[in-house]
């Protein structure tokens, strides 16, 4: 790595909400798709680091366990044989040091990718995220850009605790000057990681755990190495008519017909505004906690830009207002589950009491 631094070189919407867990809301994406290929969420974020370190020699990737151990989560296996010590670079547990010196590379030309263990780790570093990464252009004039991408899993696992089970999507959404993205399919991690790594800002690249081995159908276009997809832009997974779910990460998977949201920030708020005014009514769903939530900005959306097309109060599905329990049944508890979703759907649409009438 050294020397390469020394070289400078749309509407949408739900009708029944349905599907009971991740697996079986895979299982009904895939009857809609017409192709015959599948890839996991692993496969394609190894694939799009693969190709766009190859198509782009200032491109390296460098965290705890990237290279000899091949990922802790085998994301960066394969890449240190191929592209060798410089390009994927081992770091001691030191999340503060590598993310620093990650940003300071980006100052100098190169496109890192920091790599942590979990988000959770990002804590050490937030420093330099927040402070160097996200402000450096608007503090030079436009002079300096940081193209570097932090990304790791984010949000729940499971049986691991609060310390290793927090959704920080509203936490670096907040800050100007960073991106924010969040896949949900293997088409999102591959399109969205290669849009991160060819971006001239710094990107937060929030991925789940639970999602890596998880498989879904792609297109020829979507392994074909130019392909890309736009930040900023949202996706309908699945066209209604009776309420708008939004939703990103592996909560899309809870409630298929939904806009899956992708980027957190920038947000888009057009697609959305665009659902809710054909069927006037919106549920939001999240991991992440309520106060202050990515929910929360998006219902202020919707009330600034359509409020008057809303037919029912906005309901908000969110993890609950505690540390995550480390408890099975307790876990459980604590985040959205698919009878939440069709509970708020169903309030929404009026078929079934108001939540404070059932109270």
């Amino acid at each position: 790595m050294w020397g390469i631094i020394r070289q400078k070189v749309g509407t949408g919407g739900i009708s029944a909400p349905s599907m009971e867990r991740i697996r079986p809301a895979v299982s009904a994406w895939r009857c809609y798709s017409s192709s015959g290929k599948e890839m996991t969420v692993r496969d394609a974020l190894n694939s799009a680091l693969d190709e766009e370190m190859s198509a782009d020699p200032k491109v390296y990737v460098m965290g705890e366990e990237v290279g000899e151990y091949q990922g802790a989560y085998k994301i960066t296996k394969g890449l240190l044989d191929k592209y060798g010590p410089e390009r994927v670079v081992d770091t001691p547990i030191t999340e503060a040091g590598f993310a620093g010196i990650g940003v300071g590379s980006a100052y100098y030309g190169l496109r890192p990718v920091i790599e942590f263990m979990t988000f959770n780790f990002s804590m050490q570093a937030i420093d330099h995220i927040i402070n160097s990464a996200a402000k450096s252009n608007y503090m030079s004039a436009g002079q300096i850009n940081v193209p570097i991408v932090f990304r790791g899993p984010n949000g729940a696992a499971a049986g691991v605790g609060a310390q290793h089970s927090q959704c920080f999507a509203a936490w670096y959404a907040s800050c100007p000057g960073l991106k924010v993205l969040a896949p949900y399919s293997s088409e999102d991690a591959r399109g969205l990681l290669k849009a991160a790594i060819r971006d001239p800002d710094p990107v937060v690249f929030l991925e789940n755990e639970l999602l890596y081995g998880e498989s879904f159908p792609v297109s020829a276009e979507v392994l074909d190495s130019s392909f890309c997809l736009p930040i900023g832009k949202a996706k309908i997974e699945r066209e209604g008519k009776d309420v708008t779910i939004t939703a990103f990460s592996k909560m899309v998977g809870y409630a298929l017909k939904v806009i899956n949201l992708r980027s957190i920030r920038p947000l888009d708020r057009a697609t959305i505004n665009a659902s809710v005014r054909k069927t006037n009514r919106l549920v939001t769903v999240e991991e992440g906690f309520a106060q202050h939530g990515v929910g929360a900005e998006i219902c202020t959306s919707v009330i600034e830009d359509s409020f008057g097309y809303l037919d029912a109060p906005v309901e908000r599905i969110s993890g609950a207002d505690v540390p995550t329990p480390y408890a099975a049944n307790l876990e459980r508890m604590a985040f959205p589950q698919i009878e939440d979703i069709v509970r708020a759907a169903q309030r929404a649409c009026f078929r079934s009491v108001p939540m404070a009438a059932a109270a």
